[in-house]
């Protein structure tokens, strides 16, 4: 079974920073992209950024210029780097994986636990 283990969640005052971080593991063949959503209370989970195999990016508007998503080389973990952070960042924020595994090699999506980020006016 595939595990995503999220972390760098906390409380930050409007302007500053947090790096989130999310490690998978499990019986993975190939992971095709990662990426992050967020939920606030009373809304749907939304896109926040993904980056796949090779590298490329994708940002929802709200927080291109803000916030940056990178990748290890091993592509088994997923960073985002979050910047000059917003009251209207705040939600539960969740790792997200498209996976392959073995040894069927069935693909889906796993999803992590989710980790609190709270930004104070």
């Amino acid at each position: 079974q595939v595990q995503l283990l999220e972390s760098g969640g906390g409380l930050v005052q409007a302007g500053g920073s947090l790096r989130l971080s999310c490690a998978a593991s499990g019986s993975i063949a190939n992971i095709a992209v990662m990426g992050w959503y967020r939920q606030a209370p009373g809304k749907q989970r939304d896109l926040v950024a993904t980056i796949t195999g090779r590298g490329i990016t994708d940002y929802a508007d709200s927080v291109k210029g803000r916030f940056t998503i990178s990748r290890d080389g091993d592509e088994r973990a997923v960073y985002l780097q979050m910047d000059s952070l917003k009251p209207e960042d705040t939600a539960v924020y969740y790792c997200n994986a498209e996976v392959i595994t073995i040894p069927f090699m069935t693909r889906r999506e796993y999803w992590g636990q989710g980790t609190q980020v709270t930004v104070s006016s």
